[in-house]
């Protein structure tokens, strides 16, 4: 998880957005490792995991808003659809942790800022 994590970061602190071909191999490649590994990841894991598909989720759903093409309007909504489900699921499993939705709000402004940090010392 971490490279994805690593990936998405980069992403979020680009000047222009990735063409469509490129964020769909991407989600891609989240969703298969998802699908193979998801079950067993551990805590950190998870909460990569929550901050790749929140992430793919809000920009596929503002893609959907933006795109002129139809049919990629349609496979970011599926795009969207699909990562919701993932962050709902890892965020049940934060909660088992004893997380609040408070504190998983907390660490995910954390990890966003973490990304424009590694930017910065670039």
């Amino acid at each position: 998880m971490d490279k994805l994590y690593d990936q998405v970061q980069k992403y979020l602190n680009m000047d222009e957005e990735i063409p469509f071909k490129e964020f769909q191999q991407f989600y891609q490649d989240v969703i298969s490792k998802l699908d193979r590994e998801a079950e067993s990841f551990e805590e950190d894991s998870i909460w990569k995991g929550l901050f790749v598909v929140e992430s793919i989720m809000s920009n596929a759903e503002n893609r959907a808003k933006t795109t002129k093409n139809a049919s990629e309007t349609k496979k970011y909504k599926k795009m969207a659809k699909r990562t919701k489900l993932y962050a709902q699921n890892f965020t049940k499993r934060l909660h088992q942790f004893g997380y609040t939705q408070e504190q998983i709000g907390e660490k995910f402004e954390q990890m966003l800022e973490e990304g424009t940090k590694e930017e910065v010392e670039e």
